[in-house]
């Protein structure tokens, strides 16, 4: 190989270390949000249920008022 292959090459893996480098961080980006992301989500759910679960008391306490009209 003449020199100026190798240092082409050499170019080559370096590119290849930077877009691995910058995937990787990408990466834990991406899995660090999905955490909060599926961590909101299960706070959400906790909520929905518990309002669920309110109204459909009240909704029950203005059915007992109702037939004691």
């Amino acid at each position: 190989m003449d020199k100026n292959a190798i240092q082409q090459l050499e170019q080559q893996v370096d590119e290849l270390l930077r877009t691995s480098r910058r995937l990787r961080e990408e990466n834990m980006l991406l899995r660090s949000q999905q955490t909060a992301w599926l961590s909101e989500r299960t706070q959400l759910i906790e909520k929905t249920d518990v309002a669920r679960s309110r109204i459909e008391k009240m909704v029950s306490r203005l059915r007992e008022l109702d037939s004691e009209l």
